[in-house]
């Protein structure tokens, strides 16, 4: 399949026409419009600092639904001796710049570029991207980002700077979007780390019908629930 290339249309190739590896298209740019159209098809933007902004939507996709969380008996005792202090929204800019500079294996420098940042504290002025952060003793050790927009969340990033300490912030989102009957977290690729947590592989085309109809809504308030 042709690799589509982008221009300032608001407008994105179907995602059955991506590549095997997932890539379907190049350039455009991070606005907020773009950002919620790509997320509202099962499309989202991975890049280096090198490259054009690159979309992608893979098949198989990775997905966790809320039911199908698996918590470890270790987690499970961090939670109920509340070893971490979790809350939601309160250090967005420093939750995504510690997922920046966390090293991961087999990957050189960073795909959540300067740009990238920039266009996700944006969406998250506009109520669309949502951090969760674990904290001990006051301060920030752990915590994910991404975006919720309908039913959905989608998961962009974590860190972690204790054990468990991601984790625990991840058992809180969970719990947090069964309240508000969410019906999937997007993880986009697979990762035993996140397999283990009880994410699983779905076709694209599966994928997609969960997601169908998703709205640009903010779900705040529902992860802020009591």
């Amino acid at each position: 399949m042709p690799v589509f290339y982008l221009n300032e249309e608001l407008v994105f190739p179907p995602p059955e026409l991506a590549e095997e590896e997932g890539l379907l298209a190049v350039g455009g740019d991070l606005s907020v419009e773009r950002l919620l159209l790509a997320y509202s098809q099962g499309i989202f933007p991975w890049f280096s600092e090198e490259n054009p902004i690159m979309w992608w939507t893979p098949d198989p996709r990775l997905v966790l639904f809320p039911d199908e969380f698996k918590i470890s008996r270790s987690l499970r005792q961090t939670i109920k001796k509340g070893i971490y202090e979790v809350t939601v929204d309160k250090a967005f800019p420093e939750v995504i710049a510690a997922c920046a500079k966390t090293k991961r294996r087999g990957e050189r420098g960073t795909w959540i570029t300067g740009e990238m940042i920039e266009a996700y504290t944006e969406l998250h002025r506009r109520g669309y991207a949502h951090s969760i952060e674990s904290r001990h003793n006051g301060k920030l050790v752990g915590g994910l980002y991404g975006v919720g927009l309908g039913g959905v969340f989608f998961g962009e990033s974590m860190f972690s700077k204790m054990s468990d300490a991601s984790k625990a912030a991840f058992a809180f989102l969970v719990e947090r979007l069964k309240k508000c009957g969410c019906k999937v977290i997007d993880c986009q690729v697979s990762t035993p780390h996140l397999k283990s947590l009880g994410a699983r592989e779905i076709s694209r085309k599966e994928f997609m019908r969960l997601i169908s109809g998703t709205a640009n809504a903010d779900i705040g308030d529902s992860l802020n629930l009591p």
